[in-house]
This record gives C-alpha cells, sequence and structure tokens, in this order.
C-alpha cells in the first residue's frame, strides 16, 4: 500500500478504501481500479482530506453519481474522493432549499415539487449529485442550474471553505468557474418560487414519460454523450448519419437516442472511445460539424 494511503487510513477523514474498482461507481458500469477511494461524512473531514492530499502532491478527483463519467480501464491514479451520506441532507427554509452537494438532484427536485415549490421540475431526470449538477451547471427542458442558484460552499483544492455566488461561479452552457478553479461543492443554496402543485407534479410527470419513451434508461449509460452544437442537435445529426446500432466491442449507439452511448454487458472504456471517434469523425466528414463530448474522461491512458 502507498504511503500516503496507509496514513490517510489514521486520520480521521472518513472510509479509505484502496484499490477499489471504478466501475461500481460509474451508470456506465465501467472502470478499472482507483489507488484509493475516500467517503468523507462531513465538512471537516472532507476539509481535512483535501488538505492533506495538497500537502502529500497527491492527485485527486471528486465521483459523484458517476453519471457523466468514462473512467478508464486502466483506472486512476491517486484518490477518488465520494461524498458521504452527511452530505445528503436537505432542508427548507421559506421558497429557499439548503442541500448538500451528494444529494440526489432527481431526489430534491420532487421533494421541492411536493412542497409546491417550482423552479427545479427540469432537474427531475438529471441522474447526478447536486454537486454534480452545479459543477456542469446541469439542464434541460429550457432551465439550468444557474436559474435557480444562491450560493455554494465550495472546499478549495487547499482545503479552504468559501462560499461562492451566482457571479463567482460564472455560469455558462454546461460550465462553471469549477471547471478552472478545482473545488468540492459541499453544500449549495437553492432559491425557488411557490408554484401550483398541480402544475408541478404535471410537468415532471410530462418529463418523466417523455424520458422513459426516448431514453434507453434499462441500460448502463452515461446519458447524453455530445453537447448539441448551436442551433442543432447532437442527436439529429448522429441519427441522421446512420449511426444508431453501430458499435464498437461492447458498446453500441443506442438504437432508442442517437446521443446515447450503452453498455450491453462487456463494453471497456476504450470501447467507448472509439466509437465516440467514429461518431465524431462521420459527423465532421458529413456535416463539417465537431461535436465536442459532454462526457469527461479520467484516468490513466
Amino acid at each position: 500500500m502507498q504511503q500516503w494511503i496507509s496514513h490517510l487510513s489514521e486520520q480521521e477523514v472518513g472510509t479509505v478504501l484502496p484499490n477499489e474498482s471504478m466501475a461500481k461507481y460509474t451508470t456506465w458500469k465501467i472502470g478499472g481500479p482507483a489507488d484509493a477511494l475516500i467517503v468523507p461524512e462531513n465538512k471537516e473531514q472532507l476539509s481535512k482530506l483535501v488538505r492533506i492530499l495538497h500537502k502529500q502532491n497527491v492527485p485527486w478527483m471528486l465521483v459523484g453519481k458517476g453519471s457523466n463519467m468514462l473512467v478508464s480501464d486502466k483506472g486512476i491514479r491517486g484518490a477518488v474522493i465520494k461524498l458521504g451520506k452527511g452530505f445528503e441532507q436537505t432542508e427548507f427554509m421559506g421558497t429557499e432549499v439548503e442541500s448538500g452537494g451528494g444529494t440526489s438532484f432527481v431526489s430534491l427536485s420532487m421533494m421541492a415539487g411536493k412542497r409546491g415549490l417550482t423552479g427545479m421540475e427540469f432537474a427531475s431526470g438529471i441522474p447526478g449529485t447536486v454537486g454534480g449538477a452545479v459543477y456542469m451547471n446541469a439542464g434541460a427542458h429550457g432551465s439550468d442550474v444557474s436559474r435557480v442558484f444562491k450560493s455554494a460552499e465550495i472546499v478549495l483544492e487547499n482545503g479552504e471553505l468559501v462560499t461562492y455566488g451566482p457571479d463567482e461561479m460564472a455560469f455558462a452552457y454546461r460550465h462553471s468557474v469549477l471547471h478552472e478553479t478545482k473545488g468540492i461543492v459541499a453544500g449549495v443554496v437553492f432559491s425557488l418560487s411557490e408554484g401550483s402543485m398541480e402544475e408541478i407534479k404535471a410537468s415532471m410527470a410530462a418529463f418523466k414519460d417523455r424520458r422513459r419513451s426516448t431514453q434507453p434508461l434499462q441500460m448502463p449509460c452515461a446519458g447524453s454523450v455530445f453537447r448539441n452544437p448551436p442551433g442543432d442537435y447532437a442527436a439529429r445529426l448522429i441519427e441522421s448519419a446512420g449511426l444508431k446500432g453501430m458499435r464498437a466491442g461492447g458498446a453500441e449507439v443506442s438504437e432508442v437516442h442517437a446521443n446515447f452511448i450503452v453498455n450491453t454487458g462487456q463494453a471497456t472504456a476504450e470501447d467507448v472511445l472509439t466509437l465516440m471517434e467514429k461518431i465524431r469523425e462521420t459527423i465532421r466528414t458529413q456535416n463539417g460539424i465537431v461535436l465536442v463530448p459532454e462526457v469527461f474522461f479520467v484516468g490513466e491512458r
């Protein structure tokens, strides 16, 4: 066991799991082992953990629900941090809601809807954590995180705990300042509005029905693989190119939604990367459009 892993095991930083398979923690069910996966349970443990890793020059990354991530078959060198149950607390205060970074974004939207609070209906089909949604400025159905965001507590790379408002977050399409400034979203405050419970319920039901009929939710996948190019849709381009059903090893372009790549059972990260490149090359050749991945590749190549 590497020395830094032994050291962490002796500290109060949460559960330390050496040589942990990342396939357990991604919705694609793909990924080799991380040197260590650490699960802190509160902000104090998280800050301490990040400080130690920073001081010892150990590279680290965060995994939420693994819904937007492709992990290398060779795994991840360094530490992977996964927020524990202590980061799944939610408290409603009038029209505001404070939620831990590890909270399910779908669950939060449902809790808000049941209280007659509107603004988070779009989140009812985004299968990640609150922290991941803030990091990505996740969105759907014409809305996104930036529309309801008030503030976030963030643990920076040196372990410092800071509070960022909308200006500091620099939200843009599927982007936040955390793409440039490394940090972990420990908690978030969202500002919602009072609404009609009937209308909220109807909207969320419609979104759910649409997801069921248009997305291959019964198979391991990671949501949309490519961002929509300006003025068009990645799924339309891929389907128009006749790429539905194209395969590379165990990875397949979904027959249900062309911008989804599914794991048919034994797909590797290399299978997915190969298929992604085939799609990009085809669209580049046929349409002159360079598709930009929406999923992140992490780990050792």
